[in-house]
């Protein structure tokens, strides 16, 4: 998989929730409540706190986000982090932060925790999910370089 990942199957399983199944083969419980927001004059967004019309929601043909009708969208980008970051897990932008704080390119991130300039590329993309175990291999580079200073 060389691109950002897709909703392969959508459901609503609570309250401004969804379970989403993901092109990654992950599949997250994902609260839209914060990304819906509070109820606002004038907010597009405010539809969707009736949880009839939320209920609506249908996943674009091409598994690129998520629609209801009257025109409101929500990427697959976007709720993927926010799936991942509700599941405890590092987003991509976890990844790119890291890579900032440390001042590491992509030569320099991969040879810091063991891994190819590709899969580097991958994971600051989002083409492809940050695995655990690479997650805390950058937490320990950093834990490591604080040590040393």
């Amino acid at each position: 998989m060389n691109h950002a990942p897709q909703i392969r199957k959508i459901e609503i399983t609570g309250p401004f929730q969804a379970t989403i199944e993901w092109s990654t083969r992950e599949t997250f419980v994902t609260d839209l409540v914060s990304t819906i927001g509070a109820k606002r004059e004038g907010d597009p967004f405010a539809a969707l706190r009736d949880p009839a019309i939320f209920a609506q929601v249908q996943s674009d043909d091409w598994g690129d986000g998520l629609s209801w009708p009257g025109g409101l969208d929500l990427g697959a980008d976007q709720l993927y982090s926010l799936g991942r970051q509700q599941a405890g897990l590092p987003t991509r932008e976890d990844f790119a932060g890291w890579m900032e704080r440390n001042r590491l390119s992509l030569n320099q991130a991969a040879q810091a925790i063991g891994m190819t300039r590709r899969m580097i590329a991958y994971y600051k993309s989002g083409a492809r999910p940050i695995p655990k175990t690479v997650w805390l291999a950058c937490i320990g580079y950093e834990s490591l370089q604080h040590e040393a200073a």
